[in-house]
C-alpha cells in the first residue's frame, strides 16, 4: 500500500509571506538580532513586577556566559538544568546557548535516582538545579549561578553567539518502551526552524505578550513558549505555577494576548470562575496531549475563544497545527506547519502510522545508533509511533498510538519504566501498567498487580505507593491499583494491555 501524504503547509502562511525558517542561522543569532533592533523592548515580566528589557537580557546573559567560562566550561560541554520557572533560570539557559553549551533539561519532579540515570548518559559538566542534592555526583549551582566563580579580568574575551546551526543545543531525554531513557539531540537549526514555523503560522509579533505558566524543562514551555517569544521579538509574563486565577490576572491585568496550555489546564479553567478571561486573548493554544472535542466546544460556547490545537513531539518540536485563519476543527490537530511534510504509512490491522520530515526533525538519539536507526525509515522519515487519519480536507486526527505511551497532564509515561519499578518490590509477582481515561488528566496511570503472596492488598497498596514515591516522579506514579490473578500475555510473553480489565 502507498503512504497517504498530508496537504502542503502553505495554508498557514499570511498573504504574501514566505516560509523563512531561518535556515543557516542559530537561536542566539536570531535572538540577539531582535535585541539589537529594539534594545528597550520588554522581553520578560513577572507578576511581582520585575521587568527585563532586551538590552538587559543581552547583558545579563553575557555576564552569565562569562561565569560559565570562569568555572572552566568550554563550548560543546553539556550542562543539566532542572529548576522551576524564574528569570534567573531563563538567563542561565539563554547564556548557555549563547556560549555554545548544550543544555540537558530535566523534569523538576525527577528523583535523585532518575536524575542520576540521565546524568550517566549525558555526562554533564555542571547541574543548574533548585536543590543541589538532586544531582549527586555532578558539580552543581543554583539558577542564579551564585555557586560559580566570578569572571576575572580576561572575561571580556569569552566568545558568544558562535554556535553553528548543526551544533546541538538541547538533549531532551524521553523514555523508550524498554524503560531506558533516550536523549533526543536537537540542533540550533531544528529549534529555530520550529520557532519560525509557529511564529508564521500563529501570526506571532513583537506586540504579543505570552502568559507562560508551562515548565521550562519541557519542549512545550521551552522550545515553543520561550524560543518562540525570543524569535518573534515579543514578551512573556513568567508565571511560576499554573493557577486559573493567575492566568485570568495575566490576561486582565498584564494585557497578555496569548496563552499556551495542556488540556488539563483548560479543564481546570473550565471548572473555575476564571474561564471568561480567555475571551480577551488573541490566541489560546493547546498541546502535549489530545484536547477532548467536548472541552473545545465548551470553551468556545462559554467564551467565544476557539482553542487552537496542535501536535508535536520531543524529537521534532512542532509538526502540525490547526490554522490561525481557517477552521479550527475539534478532535483534529490540523495541517502540517511550514517546512514540515507528513505522511501516513499503512500498518497491519488497517491503521496508519504518522511519519514526518522537515528541518525541525532531530537527527538521532545520543549514543543510541540502534534506536536511531529504528526511529527512521529507509528514506529518512521519522516514525512518530502515533497513528493517524486524514479527513476529507486533509486535517490530521490522532487515532491512537503504536507505541505504548500514556500521556497524563501533558507528560509522557512509558509503562515499562513504571513496571520495572513495581517488579523490583518483593510483594509483586507480576504487573502491567496502562493508561485509563481521566477527565482532568486526559489519562491516568493504572497498575494491574499480581501479588507475590496472599497479602492484605490495603497494606500492599500503601507499601507500593511509598515504593514508587521514592523512585518515580509524581506524574509517573499509579493513581489507581487493580489486583489481578494473572497478567494477560501473548505467546511471546508480550503484555496484552487491551485485555486488562
Amino acid at each position: 500500500m502507498t503512504a497517504v501524504v498530508a496537504p502542503h503547509w502553505s495554508v498557514h502562511l499570511p498573504p504574501g509571506a514566505e516560509a523563512d525558517l531561518g535556515l543557516g542561522a542559530t537561536l542566539p543569532g536570531a535572538w540577539t538580532a531582535r535585541w539589537a533592533a529594539d534594545p528597550g523592548a520588554e522581553v520578560i515580566a513577572t507578576p511581582a513586577g520585575r521587568r527585563v528589557t532586551a538590552a538587559e537580557l543581552e547583558q545579563l546573559t553575557a555576564d552569565a556566559a562569562r561565569r560559565y567560562a570562569a568555572a572552566g566550561l568550554a563550548p560543546g560541554d553539556r550542562i543539566m538544568m532542572s529548576a522551576g520557572p524564574s528569570v534567573e533560570l531563563i538567563v542561565a539557559y539563554v547564556a548557555a546557548l549563547r556560549y555554545g553549551l548544550t543544555v540537558v533539561p530535566a523534569n523538576t519532579a525527577y528523583t535523585a535516582v532518575e536524575m542520576a540515570t540521565i546524568a550517566a548518559d549525558a555526562r554533564p559538566k555542571l547541574a543548574v538545579v533548585d536543590d543541589l542534592g538532586r544531582a549527586p555526583g555532578v558539580p552543581g549551582t543554583t539558577p542564579d549561578l551564585a555557586g560559580l566563580p566570578a569572571p576575572g579580568a580576561a572575561a571580556g574575551s569569552v566568545p558568544l553567539d558562535r554556535a553553528a546551526p548543526t551544533d546541538p543545543a538541547l538533549i531532551v531525554f524521553t523514555s523508550g518502551t524498554t524503560g531506558r531513557p533516550k536523549g533526543a539531540v536537537l540542533t540550533h537549526a531544528n529549534l529555530l526552524a520550529s520557532a519560525h514555523a509557529v511564529r508564521l503560522a500563529w501570526r506571532w509579533t513583537p506586540e504579543d505578550r505570552l502568559a507562560l505558566s508551562l515548565p521550562l524543562f519541557h519542549v512545550h514551555g521551552l522550545g515553543v513558549g520561550l524560543h518562540g517569544t525570543l524569535v518573534a521579538g515579543g514578551s512573556l509574563l513568567l508565571i511560576p505555577r499554573f493557577e486559573p486565577a493567575a492566568i485570568a490576572s495575566a490576561i486582565e491585568d498584564d494585557a497578555c494576548t496569548m496563552f499556551f496550555g495542556v488540556p488539563t489546564m483548560y479543564h481546570r479553567l473550565a471548572e473555575s470562575p476564571h474561564l471568561d478571561a480567555l475571551r480577551r486573548l488573541r490566541l489560546a493554544v493547546s498541546g502535549s496531549a489530545p484536547l477532548p472535542a467536548a472541552l473545545h466546544d465548551a470553551v468556545r460556547e462559554r467564551t467565544g475563544q476557539q482553542i487552537l490545537e496542535r501536535y508535536g513531539m520531543t524529537e521534532t518540536i512542532m509538526l502540525v497545527s490547526n490554522p490561525y485563519d481557517g477552521p479550527r476543527r475539534p478532535g483534529t490537530v490540523g495541517l502540517p506547519l511550514p517546512g514540515v511534510s507528513v505522511r501516513l504509512a499503512p500498518r497491519e490491522g488497517g491503521v496508519a502510522e504518522i511519519e514526518v520530515t522537515g528541518p525541525n526533525v532531530f537527527g538521532g538519539y545520543l549514543d543510541r545508533p540502534e534506536a536511531t536507526a529504528e526511529a527512521f525509515t529507509e528514506d529518512g522519515w521519522f516514525r512518530t509511533g502515533d497513528l493517524g487519519v486524514l479527513d476529507d480536507d486533509g486535517y490530521l486526527r490522532i487515532s491512537g498510538r503504536a507505541k505504548e505511551l500514556i500521556i497524563t497532564g501533558g507528560y509522557n509515561v512509558y509503562p515499562r519504566e513504571v513496571e520495572d519499578v513495581l517488579r523490583s518490590h518483593p510483594g509483586v509477582a507480576d504487573v502491567a501498567v496502562a493508561g485509563r481515561p481521566s477527565a482532568e488528566w486526559g489519562e491516568m496511570v493504572v497498575a494491574y498487580v499480581v501479588p507475590a503472596d496472599a497479602v492484605d492488598t490495603v497494606v500492599l497498596e500503601r507499601d507500593l505507593t511509598e515504593w514508587c514515591a521514592q523512585r518515580l516522579a509524581p506524574y509517573k506514579r499509579p493513581r489507581a491499583w487493580r489486583w489481578i490473578e494473572t497478567v494477560p500475555r501473548n505467546a511471546l510473553g508480550k503484555i496484552l494491555r487491551h485485555e486488562l480489565p
